[in-house]
C-alpha cells in the first residue's frame, strides 16, 4: 500500500473516490482554530492539489479565512465512505498567489461570482431576502460585464507536514501509513489502529 511519495498515492485514492463516491469526493473537513485556541470545522471542497499542497477558495472575512488569517496552521480530513478510506493532512496554510485566486475565480459560473461578493460569510444576514436581493442588485451592476474578483476573495494552500492514509479493515484493525515531510524528504511510518 505505501509509496515514497504521499501526494501520488492521495492522487490515485482521490481518482478511486471520483469514481465510487456518489457526489464532491473532492469535499473535506478543513479544522482551524482561533487566537484563543478554539478549534472549528466545517466542510470545504478541494480546488487543486500539487507537491506544494491542497488549495481550497473561501471569503477572507470568513470565520475559516479569519482564523487563517491569525493563526495559519490547518488540518484537513478526506473520508470516502463507500471505500472505507481516510486521509489526513496537517500543515501550514498560506494565500494562493493573486494570478492563482484570479485563474480560479474566472473559471467559476457567474452567479458563483456574484455570490461572492453578494456574501459577507459568516455575517448574520436580516433574511433570505436581503440576501437575494444583493444578488439582483449586483447581478445588475454586472450585466453585461465580467464580474471581477472581489479583493476580500482568495484561495489557501495547505503545505503538508503530515498526511496519513486510513483504510477501513475487519475488527476494527485498519491499516494507517503516516507520512512525515523533513528537509524535503517524506518518511512513512506504519500506525497501529
Amino acid at each position: 500500500m505505501t509509496e515514497d511519495d504521499p501526494i501520488s498515492l492521495f492522487d490515485s485514492w482521490l481518482a478511486d473516490a471520483t469514481a465510487s463516491e456518489p457526489s464532491n469526493p473532492n469535499a473535506m473537513t478543513l479544522a482551524t482554530v482561533s487566537a484563543g485556541g478554539r478549534p472549528s470545522t466545517r466542510m470545504v471542497l478541494l480546488k487543486g492539489h500539487d507537491a506544494r499542497g491542497f488549495v481550497f477558495y473561501t471569503n477572507f472575512n470568513s470565520l475559516k479565512g479569519r482564523e487563517l488569517l491569525a493563526n495559519p496552521h490547518a488540518s484537513l480530513c478526506f473520508y470516502w465512505k463507500t471505500l472505507g478510506r481516510q486521509v489526513r493532512v496537517d500543515g501550514p496554510a498560506e494565500p494562493v498567489s493573486a494570478e492563482e485566486a484570479d485563474a480560479y475565480f474566472a473559471s467559476r459560473p457567474r452567479g458563483s461570482r456574484i455570490g461572492a461578493w453578494a456574501s459577507e460569510q459568516s455575517q448574520p444576514v436580516e433574511s433570505r431576502d436581503v440576501l437575494e436581493a444583493r444578488v439582483r442588485d449586483l447581478a445588475d451592476t454586472y450585466d453585461g460585464e465580467e464580474v471581477p474578483r472581489p479583493p476580500h476573495w482568495s484561495g489557501f494552500r495547505v503545505t503538508p507536514e503530515r498526511i496519513e492514509f486510513w483504510t477501513d479493515r475487519p475488527d476494527r484493525l485498519h491499516d494507517r501509513h503516516l507520512y512525515v515531510r523533513d528537509r524535503g524528504a517524506w518518511t512513512v511510518t506504519r500506525l497501529q489502529p
